[in-house]
């Protein structure tokens, strides 16, 4: 696999960052992962934009323009041919001897890398996932996509201990997230998600499941989950650019809905696949 770091596409055994780069010391960094079929990138204006933001959010000038980022990320799924890929981009604040202040020296580290994009498993979109729910300890920025992933991590850990897929986070009787994706409800035949703020990551593929639902008059609103509504919901997905648009079945034990992936999923679900069948033909 060739990697690029720092200006350089190099082999991934090749590449090397320093012992006080503050993305090891600190998770002092953002990052992105971008979906490609086809070989073009997902919505790369949109994934783009947000690195802007969680740039800006930290206080880390920007090492590329959007033309220069477009060239590199461009030019590394060229070097990495293959299927369907998703490209991981990091951005910390570099190297500098070991202070919680910022260095007023340092480069930023940039590294990007491209993995096979696996389609989802056939039998889980036929059944479903289990999801559990608890609490969210994370930090306040969650709008930021930040590479300091410790409580992410711990949730999701959690949920692969207790047989589940994936941890739904809940804060002050609210279903925020998943610990590494979006969440959706159905109720009454209507699509809910949570509204973009501080206490959630702003998904793109969440983004494009709201546009494609409003594009095609299926209901939709922004507005809070509680926990209640969670549990009494028809239906619930998880959405990021990996998961696409995962049907979770069981909640904390129990059948969600009928205990299968339900119609509203379904329509999605086939609305999402076209969209990305027409990114393949260049024609969105």
């Amino acid at each position: 696999m060739i990697v690029y770091l720092n200006g350089h596409y190099l082999p991934e055994s090749e590449a090397r960052v320093s012992v006080l780069d503050r993305g090891f010391l600190f998770g002092d960094g953002v990052y992105e992962v971008v979906p490609a079929y086809g070989g073009r990138l997902f919505r790369l204006e949109q994934h783009l934009d947000r690195l802007d933001r969680s740039l800006a959010a930290v206080r880390i000038m920007p090492p590329l323009d959007r033309a220069g980022w477009t060239r590199m990320l461009t030019e590394l799924l060229a070097r990495n041919p293959g299927g369907d890929r998703s490209v991981y981009l990091q951005v910390t604040r570099g190297a500098a001897r070991r202070d919680h202040a910022f260095p007023e020296d340092a480069s930023p580290t940039v590294f990007a890398m491209v993995n096979p994009l696996q389609p989802g498993d056939p039998a889980l979109l036929e059944t479903g996932v289990a999801a559990v729910t608890m609490p969210d300890t994370r930090w306040a920025r969650c709008d930021i996509k930040a590479i300091t992933l410790l409580a992410n991590i711990l949730a999701r850990q959690q949920a692969v201990e207790a047989g589940a897929t994936e941890a739904i986070l809940v804060r002050a009787g609210r279903a925020i997230e998943g610990a590494a994706s979006n969440l959706f409800v159905v109720g009454d035949g209507v699509i809910v998600t949570p509204p973009k703020d501080q206490s959630l990551l702003p998904g793109i593929t969440r983004d494009l499941v709201v546009e494609l639902a409003e594009a095609h008059n299926v209901p939709l609103m922004e507005t809070p989950v509680t926990e209640a509504d969670l549990r009494a919901a028809e239906e619930i997905w998880l959405t990021s650019s990996t998961k696409e648009i995962l049907p979770v079945t069981r909640l904390d034990d129990r059948p969600v809905g009928d205990g299968r992936p339900g119609p509203v999923w379904a329509r999605m679900m086939k609305l999402y696949q076209d969209y990305k069948q027409q990114l393949r033909e260049g024609r969105v």
